[in-house]
């Protein structure tokens, strides 16, 4: 039995996904752990996990964007690398202390594999990197930070090698830090990450060639194996009341923006409620950090607000999912099988959108910054009734659900940890 343990960081979207694959690592005969912040700590211990506590909880602090689906902070590009690499400062610090000595394999996602690769070579131990976002620079696309617009070919690959260099200088004092605790030797961000590429080391992708298909161009070792899921209860049902609206009528839609928006709920639920009117449809608010409610539309009885329930149950039952692009609840949205309503916000979010419109199984996007136009309440009506109406989107998101169905990216993990031979 080997002591594995998970490092994850960030928003609900950059950790949910490995209490799922944390629990398929337990019931093949390991013992897992997962360090995360403390926001999540119930999450983690539901899934069977031993909680280990990583600091710099997103909840309490907003550190920018470090290349994951974190929440943006207001201010010019140099403030927010400042706050990003104070967030992975902290973070530093939190990961050596979550390692113990038993610890015999270290899982990493994007946030916390610079940091994580310092940690194994100390304690001389594997490690396993698995980011929900590609970041290898490739030919087939820019970075997923930048847009979702191409760039040409030569043009993709050099921003993609511009990006890992910006990741290095905001993991830089961090690594420093990290090292001299750990005693070891000076090294850059840059000079580890070369080394561990020049090693071939394997890394796991989780999400689908469904919606992103492995560029060719990338080496070997690097595989896309499909998404592992948030863990929740085999016997998990939705809440009364959700049953009970969902049973009053046809099938709702869905809206939420996870952990985005924070303090902005008022004049979202607002909005969200003119244009769920407007579009003739009944509808689903998911509260999030935006903090959405019906009370700020009173009088539409075709309205519920919910809080955190599995994306796994809810979404088969929508009629169409109106959200950020995250990547996991993109990931949802499109094992659900219903037509999707892009709102992209922010880092990772409109390189999803984009996928998911080019796919077919969603409207043009809608950025979260056109909600503030004096045409947003008509225009996301429109995107709505475009989603519900149209057999052909319908169509293949049913498709694109039935390929996802087919793909098991937790036992691809579960294989490659037997590989190492740990």
């Amino acid at each position: 039995m080997t002591k594995i343990l998970i490092t994850a960081a960030g928003s609900y979207g950059d950790v949910a996904p490995y209490t799922g694959l944390g629990a398929r690592l337990r019931d093949a005969g390991h013992e897992v752990a997962l360090a995360t912040h403390d926001t999540y700590a119930p999450l983690v211990r539901a899934a069977g996990l031993e909680f280990r506590r990583l600091p710099a909880d997103p909840r309490t602090r907003r550190p920018g964007t470090t290349g994951q689906a974190q929440p943006a902070a207001p201010g010019s590009n140099r403030a927010l690398m400042r706050q990003a690499a104070a967030f992975i400062k902290e973070l530093g610090g939190g990961i050596a202390d979550a390692a113990h000595e038993d610890t015999g394999l270290l899982l990493l996602s994007a946030t916390t594999a610079p940091l994580g690769h310092h940690l194994a070579e100390a304690l001389d131990i594997p490690s396993l990197d698995l980011p929900l976002v590609p970041g290898a620079p490739t030919g087939d696309f820019a970075p997923v930070v930048s847009g979702g617009r191409t760039l040409g070919r030569w043009g993709n690959r050099t921003a993609g090698r511009l990006s890992l260099r910006v990741i290095d200088r905001l993991y830089a004092d961090a690594t420093r830090d990290l090292r001299a605790r750990l005693g070891l030797p000076p090294a850059t961000p840059r000079t580890v990450r070369r080394r561990t590429e020049a090693a071939g080391r394997p890394v796991l992708h989780g999400f689908s060639e469904v919606l992103l298909p492995r560029p060719a161009d990338w080496r070997r070792g690097l595989d896309v194996v499909g998404n592992w899921w948030p863990w929740h209860a085999p016997d998990a049902r939705l809440p009364d009341l959700v049953e009970d609206f969902l049973a009053a009528g046809p099938p709702p839609v869905f809206l939420g923006f996870g952990s985005m928006a924070g303090g902005d709920g008022e004049r979202l639920s607002t909005l969200a409620a003119a244009a769920l009117r407007r579009a003739k449809v009944r509808g689903i608010l998911q509260s999030g950090w935006a903090g959405l409610t019906t009370r700020h539309a009173p009088g539409h009885a075709d309205l519920l607000t919910i809080g955190d329930v599995p994306h796994a149950l809810l979404f088969p039952r929508m009629s169409a999912v109106v959200h950020h692009c995250g990547a996991g609840t993109t990931a949802a949205g499109l094992r659900a099988g219903v037509p999707a309503v892009p709102v992209p916000v922010a880092a990772d979010q409109p390189f999803w959108a984009a996928r998911l419109a080019s796919l077919g199984v969603a409207t043009a996007p809608v950025p979260f910054a056109d909600l503030s136009a004096g045409n947003a309440v008509a225009r996301l009506a429109d995107a709505v009734s475009q989603a519900v109406t149209s057999p052909a989107r319908r169509d293949h998101a049913a498709e694109a659900a039935r390929r996802l169905a087919t793909e098991d990216g937790a036992g691809e993990v579960i294989k490659a940890v037997e590989r190492l031979g740990v």
